[in-house]
């Protein structure tokens, strides 16, 4: 069994421990995983990007339309590849990741009617090439089979944390490239069903649409690795491309949070200019909404203010009657109103 070789960088390890500390924040910090209707628009843009990646030329609107069954003007083959990644990504959680058999069915699905070798490892010769000139050629098709199993026999026996196991598992598949198409999209659904056996949330988080958004520095880090025979550099930009996607979901959940207690709190009988919140002040009160335990500390982290900034909104939310501290500073914990 080989050991893939890779490098993990300072800025790797510090988005690793980043991560680690905003997936919890959203897993237990947010209405995240309970907001089905966002798991399903994330879903949705997970297929949409990872198909645009690869030229697909449908608009979201129209993967949307796809997805919900409706008759969509466009082309069989990019029409049929949202259907066939739909269902290839709603039964990820079904896939074991280092399972050779798990991972020709999951090509089986994502290319069914569109490719003749449809979950079959590739037979010929492949290459990656820009403007005629050869970019990458993968491995010997003869060779292909062992080095997969190699690689998910490695996967399945290291101890090594399952945000870093991915990343190299989806360069390993993109530079092994064992299919004669698809191997874009079978990395990056490889890559979250690794981390979605880590931790459920990543089966709902779009990590694929940060990566089309800055597709150029995703193709540059394959690149940047291949020439170090090394996917330190290829690590440390998908853990980046996590690391945004996850915050970005925090963020969504903040903004819904405020929203709503704004519409609240304007539309009720105490309605009117007392209860209109700068947006700041939003920001926090859906802070301690979402956490009333919550320290002057963390939530100038969270909050991305200074301590007096904080401290003002705090002083603000108390005058209007919406917040309130029940107990000591030290200990004591927030209770959200209106309140008396």
């Amino acid at each position: 069994m080989n050991k893939p070789p890779y490098t993990i960088t300072e800025a790797a390890a510090d988005y690793l421990a980043k991560i680690a500390e905003t997936v919890t924040r959203l897993e237990f910090g947010t209405d995240f995983k309970r907001d089905i209707r966002l798991h399903r628009e994330n879903r949705i843009r997970s297929i949409y990007s990872s198909l645009a990646i690869e030229n697909n030329g449908l608009t979201i609107e129209q993967v949307t339309d796809v997805i919900n069954g409706r008759l969509v003007a466009g082309k069989h083959a990019e029409i049929k590849e949202v259907k066939n990644a739909y269902e290839a990504y709603d039964r990820i959680l079904t896939l074991d990741p280092y399972k050779p058999e798990d991972f020709l069915k999951a090509h089986k699905l994502m290319t069914n009617e569109l490719i003749e070798e449809a979950g079959s490892f590739r037979s010929r010769d492949v290459g990656v090439f820009d403007e005629g000139r050869a970019v990458h050629i993968g491995a010997r098709p003869q060779f292909v089979p062992r080095l997969i199993e190699e690689l998910f026999a490695w996967g399945r026996m290291s101890d090594l944390h399952p945000l870093l196991k991915s990343g190299i598992l989806h360069y390993e598949i993109e530079t092994i490239h064992p299919f004669a198409d698809g191997n874009g999209r079978m990395g990056r659904l490889w890559q979250t069903l690794i981390l979605s056996k880590w931790n459920d949330l990543f089966a709902w988080i779009p990590m694929e649409s940060v990566v089309y958004v800055n597709r150029q520095g995703y193709y540059g880090a394959i690149e940047a690795s291949r020439r170090d025979d090394d996917s330190g550099k290829f690590i440390e930009f998908m853990l980046k491309a996590l690391y945004t996607s996850i915050t970005e979901q925090i963020e969504h959940q903040e903004k819904s949070i405020a929203r709503k207690n704004i519409a609240s709190i304007d539309g009720g009988e105490n309605g009117g200019e007392k209860y209109r919140l700068s947006a700041t002040q939003a920001t926090v009160l859906s802070a301690i909404e979402a956490n009333n335990w919550v320290t002057t500390e963390q939530l100038i982290a969270e909050v991305g203010k200074t301590k007096s900034t904080i401290e003002r909104a705090i002083k603000t939310l108390k005058e209007k009657g919406l917040l309130k501290r029940d107990g000591p500073d030290k200990g004591g914990r927030w209770v959200c109103g209106p309140v008396k």
